[in-house]
């Protein structure tokens, strides 16, 4: 435990002398690499690197993983590369065979940013962790990873399986703290150094956007000019056709219907590809398209930039999202000529957002071709928010109602009001009507003008079409004009698309001949001449079938700001508060629709006439005599049956349903008396009594098709005689003789 010489040398000392014999042995061998001129690295920068190298690492491969951040490095930055590659030979050096050296050079022109699309790195870290690798060789920590969160998930993989990490500076192990703590601090300025020079790139962007100057990728019908400005394309068919998309959403209030408008007109959109020069096709027009088109502050002249704000999935990949326009990093309204205003471009927008509210409290949605004449502008009388308009197919037909069903989505309650559309409709449209029937002549005149330029503009845009199809066909013509015969090859190909082109043209041709059919159909002589005969009655224009739905609501959008409806189940009948746009307020009733078993019920009328006549007539005679009054039964109001009439049986179940008496019970209480009972009485067999009544000896009344009832004979009943000396027929005579003097008596007393 002393000072003297003979101590045990201990464990630090030990260590002190293994360090500096290995330092030595270094400095030894960095000397003789020196004389024997072979390629040095300083002394500082060798880190140890055979004291870190050990057999069981060299007994695994050795990894060199090689990237370039764009394939523009790849190809410019050539020396780059090779000194990525050169790093083979330090792995050589080191003891690795060379046939052990493994190339990881399929991330070339991959950003280092992120490892969710570098396939090489992803193998990488998949080789290291399984335990392949004994050294991961870099020229630089950017190459491997500008990201602290790759990086450091690397330094860990490493760290756990024993491998080591080389850099044009020398080898660390992960293990070790001072490498790993260099190693972070290489990590950190490299993912710093990314940010840095991002940062100085975006602020130069940004410095030009706020001046506006800065060129970004223009959409379709929009050019820089010689001088960088911003221009519309000096091609007159995009430019009208554009022009044309604007007017018909200007119109129609809804881009689906723009898209529909197109198409059944036969219009082309254009459309500009990317990396194909900038080249211009024609094709139909989409919904996704043309909400593209109208979310574009660009066709209202406007410079914008910023409108999206992108990031990075956990996969990687890209998304954005929209950000409000108050948050766009540049917007300089009229900064270059646009097809539409900057103010009618913000009421497009505010448009639209009406549209997508489906699900909100007040929504006016545009017209549609749906029945509902108050589509959008009814509220409901009890809650308050607006009525969805439903359409129901019955009875062969559709029926529209005005559905209050939001607290049901919501909070699952009954629905408030379920109103049938066609009597509010009916009464609306008459009020509508009414109020503008001094406005008719004006009103149909537009209507006309307004087809008249609608197909005007279609017919320039297909004579457009036409001119174009006409120019390629020419240029096609000419290339093969110019070719050289003998040149089959070329001159085929050639021919082929001259042929193309021609067969182009003639279909420009036959769409135009084709829509200018259709619109003289739509809009021929007779049209004309009936509208200018509807323009003296706007209530035979808003009948007229052939108007369309869609018309009738966009005119009643200009008179109705909205109707509440209130339904009064109880009365019968619905309450309409209608509010004009000028503030004036008018009320109406209308009748709610019967539903299907009040509408196949027996009027009430007809129950108390079978009431009546049952009391002289039996079931089949009051089924004629209501059938002679043009009578009919419930029933008829179901399809098919209107031609259903009253019969017995109709009868008698009427009378069995409503209770009414039947014609045998009214009879005996009138004191009429059975088929037995009267033979009793007059002491006579029933057989007997049937060839009396008959001759009229006795009365009697029919109940029903084949049984009577007999009057009482009260006093003086007849009695039975010998048939042979005093005929039937004789007594009966005798009894009606009798019977008529008696009547004369009674009514002569009367007359004196």
């Amino acid at each position: 435990m002393g000072s003297g010489t003979g101590r045990r040398p201990s464990a630090v000392d030990s260590l002190v002398f293994v360090e500096f014999d290995s330092a030595a042995a270094a400095q030894s061998r960095d000397s003789t690499l020196r004389r024997n001129g072979a390629e040095l690295q300083p002394r500082e920068s060798t880190m140890n690197e055979p004291l870190k190298v050990q057999p069981h690492h060299i007994e695994r491969d050795a990894y060199l993983y090689i990237r370039q951040s764009s394939m523009r490095q790849v190809l410019e930055n050539i020396e780059s590369t090779k000194r990525q590659y050169g790093l083979r030979s330090r792995a050589t050096a080191l003891g690795w065979p060379d046939e052990r050296v493994v190339v990881i050079d399929s991330d070339q022109g991959e950003s280092g940013a992120s490892a969710a699309w570098r396939e090489g790195f992803r193998r990488l870290v998949s080789d290291v962790g399984m335990g392949r690798a004994g050294i991961v060789m870099g020229l630089e920590v950017s190459r491997l990873a500008r990201n602290n969160a790759d990086w450091h998930r690397l330094l860990e993989i490493c760290a756990l399986s024993d491998t080591l990490i080389l850099d044009e500076d020398g080898v660390y192990d992960p293990t070790n703290f001072n490498d790993r703590l260099l190693l972070g601090l290489k990590g950190t300025m490299s993912e710093a150094e990314l940010h840095i020079l991002k940062a100085r790139l975006r602020g130069g962007i940004l410095n030009k956007v706020r001046r506006g100057e800065y060129r970004c990728v223009l959409p379709t019908g929009f050019v820089y000019d010689e001088a960088g400005n911003v221009v519309l394309d000096p091609d007159s068919q995009i430019r009208e056709t554009i022009a044309y998309f604007f007017e018909t959403f200007s119109r129609v209030g809804s881009a689906h219907q723009t898209v529909k408008v197109f198409r059944n007109e036969g219009l082309r959109f254009p459309s500009r590809l990317r990396n194909h020069d900038s080249k211009v096709i024609f094709r139909p027009l989409t919904a996704s398209t043309a909400m593209r088109t109208l979310y574009n502050p660009r066709y209202a002249g406007a410079y914008a930039y910023g409108r999206r704000r992108y990031r990075r999935t956990v996969d990687g990949k890209k998304t954005h999202r929209k950000r409000e326009c108050r948050d766009w990093l540049a917007c300089i309204p009229n900064a270059h000529p646009g097809y539409i205003t900057w103010d009618l471009y913000q009421e497009n927008l505010r448009l639209l957002e009406t549209n997508g509210r489906g699900y909100e409290v007040a929504r006016s949605s545009p017209p549609r071709e749906g029945s509902a004449l108050l589509q959008g502008r009814a509220v409901c009388g009890r809650c308050g928010n607006h009525l969805r308009a439903r359409y129901v197919t019955r009875r062969g037909g559709t029926e529209s109602w005005y559905v209050c069903d939001r607290a049901s989505d919501i909070r699952g309650e009954p629905n408030c009001q379920s109103i049938a559309g066609r009597p509010i409709d009916k009464a609306v449209g008459e009020l509508v009507a009414e109020k503008m029937t001094p406005a008719a002549v004006e009103l149909a005149l537009e209507i006309r003008k307004e087809i008249e330029s609608r197909q005007l503009e279609a017919d320039q845009l297909r004579c457009r079409a036409i001119e174009r199809a006409q120019v390629e066909a020419e240029l096609a013509q000419r290339r093969f004009m110019m070719v050289d015969p003998a040149n089959r090859l070329v001159a085929d190909t050639l021919e082929a698309d001259w042929n193309d082109k021609l067969r182009a043209l003639a279909k420009a041709r036959e769409e135009r001949d084709r829509g200018r059919h259709d619109d003289q159909v739509v809009l021929d002589d007779a049209i004309r001449e009936r509208l200018v005969a509807m323009t003296t009655d706007f209530k035979q224009l808003w009948a007229d079938p052939a108007t369309p739905n869609r018309e009738r609501k966009r005119m009643l959008a200009h008179i109705i700001e909205d109707a509440t409806l209130i339904k009064l189940p109880r009365e019968g009948t619905t309450k309409i508060h209608v509010r004009f746009k000028g503030g004036k307020t008018e009320t109406l009733t209308t009748l709610n629709p019967k539903s299907s078993a009040q509408q196949v019920k027996t009027q009430p009328k007809i129950v108390d006439l079978v009431d009546q006549l049952l009391d002289n007539h039996v079931y089949s005679e009051v089924a004629d005599l209501l059938n002679e009054q043009e009578l009919r039964p419930g029933g008829s109001a179901r399809p098919g049956r209107e031609n259903a009439r009253f019969t017995a049986k109709r009868v008698a179940y009427l009378a069995y349903r409503y209770g009414i008496r039947a014609r045998y019970e009214r009879l005996r209480d009138r004191g009429m008396l059975t088929k037995k009972e009267m033979a009793d009485r007059l002491g006579i067999h029933e057989q007997t009594l049937v060839r009396w009544a008959e001759a009229g000896i006795v009365n009697r009344h029919a109940y029903n098709g084949h049984a009577f009832l007999y009057e009482n004979p009260g006093s003086n009943p007849p009695i039975k005689q010998s048939s042979r000396w005093n005929r039937l027929a004789d007594r009966a005579a005798v009894i009606r003789t009798v019977a008529k003097g008696s009547q004369v008596a009674c009514i002569e007393p009367q007359e004196v």
